[in-house]
C-alpha cells in the first residue's frame, strides 16, 4: 500500500504535469483558429496599441466599436457590408482583443481605450465619424465622446453598458477573478477547454432569446474566443471598469452630440431598463428604442440594426 509521502509526491508531480498538458493543449487551439481565422485588415499604430482595423466603403463615417470578449467580425458579419454602401465603414478590434495588441502591458480601461480610439480618428482623418458602439463597446463609446467630443459626430448605441451593473451576468463570471496571476494561470489552462466544454449554453445565454447563427464560430468570429489572449482581455475589461464606469456615468449630461440607443426587450445580458432607460434619463435628447431580441442584435437582427444605423447617421 502507498505511504502518504508517496501519494502527497505524485500529486504533487501530477499537477505540475496537468498544467503543461493543458498549456500544450491550449496554444495548439491557438494556432489552429487563427490559421483558420487570419487576420482581414491593416494594422495601424497609435500610443499604447496596435490596432487592427478593417475598412470598407466610401461616404460619411463610421467608426464600429465591439463588445466584452468580441472583436470586429461581430460587425463584419453582416452589418458593416451593408453600411458600406453610403458609408466609409471602420471596425476596429479594441486594445487586447481580436488582433489588436496593448503596449500597456494590459487592455487599459474605458478611458485609454477612448484615447486609442481618438487618435485612430486623428490617423485615418475620419472626420467626424458617427461612433456605433455594442455592449461594453458602447461603454467605450460613451467615453470616447466624453474625452473627446470634438472628434465625435454623433453616438449609435446597441444593447450599451451604461452604468455598473450590480451583478456580473452568469455568462461572465468566469472572467471575474482579480488576481492578475490567477488569470493568466486561468487563461493557459482551464479556460480554452472551459470555452469548449460550456460554449453552447454561454451563447445561449448571450443570444437569447434569438438563435445562435449556426456559422457563428467561423463567419462570427467565435473560435477566436477561444484563445488565452482573448480571455484576459475580456478579463482586463471587466476588472477595469469599477474605476471608470461610474465617473463617466455621472458625467452622461454633459453629451450634447445625437445620442440613439437600440436595446433587445429580453436582452439577458444588459437590462434595458439599468442601461438604455437609465441612459435617456441622463440624456433628455437621445432616442431611445426598444424591440423584440436579445443582446446580440448585431449579428443576430442585422437588417434592424443596419436601419437603426442609418437612422441615427441621418440625424
Amino acid at each position: 500500500m502507498p505511504s502518504l509521502a508517496m501519494i502527497v509526491a505524485a500529486a504533487g508531480l501530477a499537477v505540475p504535469a496537468l498544467a503543461g498538458g493543458l498549456a500544450l493543449f491550449t496554444r495548439q487551439v491557438e494556432r489552429k483558429v487563427e490559421a483558420a481565422l487570419p487576420p482581414e485588415g491593416i494594422f495601424i499604430d497609435v500610443a499604447g496599441a496596435r490596432l487592427h482595423v478593417r475598412e470598407q466603403g466610401e461616404g460619411p463615417a463610421l467608426l464600429m466599436i465591439h463588445g466584452l470578449g468580441g472583436h470586429m467580425a461581430h460587425f463584419t458579419y453582416e452589418v458593416a457590408r451593408q453600411l458600406s454602401h453610403h458609408h466609409r465603414v471602420i471596425t476596429v478590434d479594441r486594445p487586447g482583443s481580436g488582433y489588436s495588441n496593448s503596449r500597456l502591458g494590459t487592455a487599459g480601461g474605458l478611458r485609454e481605450q477612448a484615447a486609442a480610439l481618438a487618435e485612430l480618428i486623428d490617423r485615418m482623418e475620419l472626420e467626424y465619424p458617427l461612433v456605433v458602439g455594442h455592449s461594453f463597446g458602447g461603454a467605450v463609446a460613451l467615453a470616447l465622446a466624453l474625452d473627446y467630443p470634438e472628434r465625435v459626430a454623433g453616438l449609435s448605441l446597441l444593447a450599451p453598458l451604461t452604468h455598473l451593473p450590480d451583478d456580473t451576468p452568469p455568462a461572465f463570471r468566469v472572467l471575474a477573478m482579480r488576481s492578475p496571476l490567477l488569470r493568466r494561470l486561468a487563461a493557459w489552462t482551464v479556460a480554452t477547454p472551459g470555452a469548449i466544454a460550456r460554449g453552447g449554453a454561454v451563447l445561449e445565454q448571450v443570444f437569447g432569446p434569438d438563435p445562435v447563427p449556426h456559422d457563428f464560430s467561423t463567419r462570427g468570429g467565435g473560435l477566436l474566443g477561444l484563445r488565452p489572449g482573448q480571455f484576459l482581455a475580456a478579463a482586463e475589461d471587466m476588472q477595469a471598469l469599477a474605476g471608470q464606469l461610474p465617473a463617466y456615468s455621472s458625467r452622461y449630461g454633459e453629451l450634447r452630440m445625437p445620442v440613439a440607443v437600440l436595446f433587445g426587450r429580453d436582452d439577458r445580458i444588459l437590462p434595458w431598463r439599468e442601461h438604455g432607460e437609465a441612459l435617456a434619463c441622463k440624456v433628455p435628447h437621445a432616442v431611445l428604442e426598444v424591440v423584440e431580441g436579445g443582446h446580440m442584435l448585431p449579428i443576430a437582427q442585422p437588417d434592424l440594426t443596419v436601419q437603426f444605423i442609418r437612422a441615427a447617421a441621418a440625424r
